[in-house]
């Protein structure tokens, strides 16, 4: 497997598991993103389409490479929304937001009991840590070394040429 394939192999696969990660947490673990939760996932859903057009292309090794930096771009931005909720959690500094996300509704009545019914989560109060390390700290570890892993791999390649 040269390079790039590795790159593009790393693009996918580190969105993809941060992703499911994250949606693992939520629906097996039952712990409720908050808003900046959310922030953080948008990106990886980015990187995978990323990664999914750098393999369609991939007879097209300049073209693919491109897409596949694009993905570590994204990847990246997550990790660096990922910091900046870390630095809200541990109290580094204030968020943007009231940081509350409740279900949307059809009626207003609807929206008011689904608004009752909805659990209220902060951002800034990590729901779970490992090591003194929140869910959007390790987001934000695993973001920026897969990041520069795949830019890594892709100027290699570059440079194998």
């Amino acid at each position: 497997m040269n390079d790039l394939s590795k790159a593009r192999l790393l693009a996918l696969l580190a969105p993809v598991l941060l992703l499911g990660g994250a949606l693992g947490s939520q629906y097996l673990g039952g712990l409720h993103p908050c808003e900046m939760c959310y922030w953080q996932r948008w990106p990886h859903e980015a990187a995978i389409a990323l990664a999914l057009l750098a393999y369609a292309i991939a007879s097209r090794p300049a073209a693919s490479r491109v897409a596949v930096n694009l993905a570590a771009l994204f990847i990246a931005a997550s990790g660096a929304i990922g910091v900046f909720h870390a630095g809200v959690e541990y109290g580094w500094w204030e968020g943007l937001t009231t940081c509350a996300r409740g279900p949307s509704a059809a009626s207003s009545e609807d929206l008011l009991k689904a608004i009752l019914a909805a659990p209220v989560v902060r951002c800034d109060q990590a729901q779970w840590t490992l090591a003194g390390i929140s869910l959007a700290g390790f987001n934000a570890i695993f973001s920026f070394a897969a990041a520069i892993a795949i830019w890594a791999l892709a100027h290699r390649s570059r440079r194998a040429r």
